[in-house]
This record gives C-alpha cells, structure tokens and sequence, in this order.
C-alpha cells in the first residue's frame, strides 16, 4: 500500500527588517508577519505626541478607491480637526504613502484606513483576525504585542488562563515599525493568522494607532 502524501505546509514564520524590502517577503507561504523596523521622522513623532496630549477622541475611518497603488490618495481630510497642529501635513503624507505601498503590493482597489487615538486595549486578549492582511503602525505609544508559533494553544485563544506567564514570549511591534499581519481568511494561511493583541495601557496612557484593510 501506497503511503498517503500530506500536503506540504511551509515551516510558520515572521520576517523582520530595517528596510522596507522585507514587507513583501510577506507573500511567501508560510511567513505570517513582515516588519518594517524604521524610525519615525522627528516631524511626525512630534505631530503625534502633540494629537494625543490633546486628549481628544479621535476614530476615523475611510473606504479608499487606491486603484491597486497606482496613485497615492488625498488623504488631507484625514485627522483635519488637527491640521493646525505642526506636522499634520507630514503625518497626512506618510499615511498616503503607506496605504499607496499597501495596496500595490496587494493589488488592492480598495483599501480601509482607520485611524483611533485609544487609552485602552480594544483586542486585549491574543487573537487571529479573520481577515486576508491587515497593515498596523503605531505613530504614539506602545506598539501591538505577537506570538511565536507554538507559544500558545490556538484552541485556546480568547482564554486569558491559556495565555503565556512569561513575559519574555511576549514579542512587541515597536512604535513606529510598520507591520503586515496576515490573517486566517489569506488563501494558503489558514489557521496560521498570526496570534496578536492590543497592549495593556497603563491609566492615562494613550496610543495612536493605525490600521489598513485590504476591502477588494
């Protein structure tokens, strides 16, 4: 008797880097998180710092036509109740630029952009989200927080008692980093969305988070 062929499944991984590159090597079978580890100019640090000592809501969210990347969007509405803050026109820039770099290594023509100032943790257990791939950059703050493979029964997930004690299988996005996640519904990638959370937020701490959605 024949022995039954299993269909190959690429060892699950992430990828992390300090060029922009390593966000496609996120289309690879098996790698469920790219990394872009860059530092924010000066300009839009400040920009950001400044919109959340504000202390204002803020939750924003926008369907873009982005034509696969070809153009990158005006985005100039975005954040306007602050486009007298020093550095709102930069910060605007690098959104546009961002979702225009989405979408063309996607192939997107429409991409979701939400934009919220949060003091707390809205995913704040580990999850997979039920999307293809999701793009996540925190401008102020702390950055989301990940798991290794293996670090945590996937059967468990939403389970606070499941989740890891020790804090060193905890890996953090740092602020700034752009991060690409993929998630279940990514064909090829199913059950391997990649584990992730909100951060906890200490009282009066404040994040300013973005994220993109890959909508057709």
């Amino acid at each position: 008797m024949l022995a039954q062929v299993l269909p190959f499944r690429p060892l699950v991984r992430q990828v992390q880097g300090d060029n922009p590159d390593v966000l496609g090597e996120v289309l690879q079978d098996g790698v469920n998180l790219a990394v872009w580890q860059r530092h924010l100019p000066l300009h839009i640090q400040d920009f950001a710092s400044a919109l959340l000592t504000l202390n204002e809501p803020l939750s924003e969210s926008l369907a873009l036509e982005v034509k696969g990347g070809d153009l990158e969007p005006d985005l100039q509405r975005l954040a306007a109740a602050y486009a007298d803050v020093q550095g709102h026109a930069g910060f605007v820039a690098d959104v546009s630029w961002l979702v225009s770099a989405y979408a063309c290594l996607l192939g997107a023509e429409r991409v979701g952009l939400r934009l919220r100032a949060m003091d707390t943790a809205m995913c704040p257990r580990f999850h997979v989200d039920h999307v293809p791939m999701r793009l996540i950059t925190t401008y102020a703050g702390i950055g989301s927080q990940w798991l290794k493979e293996r670090d945590m029964d996937r059967s468990r997930l939403g389970q606070a008692q499941a989740e890891p004690k020790d804090p060193a299988l905890i890996q953090q996005i740092q602020c700034g980093a752009v991060a690409l996640l993929k998630g279940e519904r990514w064909i090829g990638n199913e059950g391997h969305g990649l584990i992730h959370r909100s951060p906890p937020l200490s009282r009066n701490e404040r994040r300013l988070i973005l994220t993109l959605d890959w909508l057709a």
